[in-house]
C-alpha cells in the first residue's frame, strides 16, 4: 500500500549517472583490479550534467534518494561529493561492505523496498541490468545513457559485485 501524503521518490544511481567515471576506470583495467584506488579517487568525479539537471528538476515534485553500488565504506565522500555538486538532499542507499551480490539483485531488493509504501516515480541508472530487472518488475525507468559505456565497470557491476 502507498501512502500518498508523502512525495514519491525518484531514484539515482551515481556512477556514470551522475559522476562521470572515466577518470578511474583505469584501476579497473589491470589485473589485479585496483578497487581501492578506484573508490578512493571518487571524489574528483566531475558531475554529469544531464544527470544533474534530472536530479534538480525531480526534486521539485519528488522526494530523491540515491542507490549506488558504492561500499558502504564511500559513505562520507559520496555525501561531500553530492554536497559539492549541489545535489538535492536525500538518504543515499549503499552495498554493504564486503556484500558481492551484482547490482541487477542489490538495488532491485532497495526498490522493492521502498515500492511497499512509497511510490517510486522513476529510477535513472546507467546499468542496462538494473534497468532490464527493474522495468520487469514494473518500475518506471530512464536509462542513463550520457556517460561513455565502460566494459570494465560493466564486468565489476555484475560479475564481480563491486558497483
Amino acid at each position: 500500500m502507498t501512502d500518498s501524503s508523502r512525495r514519491p521518490l525518484a531514484v539515482f544511481d551515481l556512477d556514470n549517472t551522475l559522476a562521470d567515471t572515466a577518470h578511474r576506470q583505469r584501476f579497473l583495467e589491470r589485473k589485479p583490479r585496483d578497487w581501492d584506488a578506484f573508490f578512493g579517487a571518487a571524489p574528483q568525479d566531475p558531475p554529469l550534467a544531464k544527470g544533474i539537471a534530472l536530479a534538480v528538476e525531480s526534486a521539485r515534485e519528488c522526494e530523491v534518494v540515491y542507490l549506488t553500488g558504492r561500499p558502504e565504506r564511500c559513505r562520507r565522500d559520496t555525501r561531500e561529493w553530492l554536497d559539492r555538486h549541489g545535489l538535492p538532499e536525500g538518504r543515499v542507499y549503499m552495498r554493504r561492505d564486503g556484500d558481492r551480490r551484482p547490482a541487477r539483485r542489490t538495488k532491485l531488493e532497495i526498490l522493492r523496498r521502498l515500492g511497499k509504501d512509497r511510490e517510486v516515480r522513476v529510477l535513472v541508472d546507467d546499468d542496462e541490468l538494473v534497468c532490464d530487472d527493474a522495468e520487469a518488475a514494473g518500475f518506471t525507468v530512464i536509462r542513463a545513457r550520457w556517460a561513455k559505456p565502460s566494459a570494465a565497470l560493466r564486468v565489476a557491476q555484475e560479475r564481480e559485485g563491486r558497483t
